[in-house]
């Protein structure tokens, strides 16, 4: 993958997209983990948990070659492994979130962009990968 594939159309809006929720969400937990961590520490550490893997996510979907091809592929992975075990999670033991994180409810509080944010990255990362 070129970094002018990447840089174009879909993979663009896609990096800006993870870009966008990098920055709102490491605002978002910095803030909830300085101001009131004890509140609902598991909450907000996995609030701060997305943050870092959408920054990671963020920078290897930007990046070319083959080693941040594999670091994208291992970042969105464990976003899409997160939001379906944090989701679950939130739904099956509810009192563990008394506070939302980001990937509370499949990410219901973000419209359910954080489920399906990782499902079009690896879509596209496997279609960039063909050349396609």
């Amino acid at each position: 993958m070129t970094k002018s594939s990447r840089s174009l159309g879909v993979g663009r809006l896609l990096i800006l997209v993870y870009a966008v929720f990098a920055v709102s969400s490491t605002a978002r937990a910095s803030f909830q983990v300085i101001t009131k961590f004890e509140e609902a520490p598991l909450a907000y550490s996995l609030s701060l948990l997305s943050a870092l893997v959408y920054i990671l996510a963020t920078v290897s979907l930007a990046r070319s070659g083959t080693t941040w091809q594999k670091i994208a592929v291992i970042s969105v992975i464990f976003e899409l492994v997160g939001v379906l075990s944090v989701g679950t999670l939130s739904f099956v033991a509810p009192e563990l979130f008394d506070h939302a994180s980001v990937w509370s409810g499949f990410g219901s509080g973000y419209g359910y962009l954080p489920l399906f944010l990782p499902i079009l990255g690896l879509i596209w990362i496997r279609k960039a990968r063909r050349g396609n």
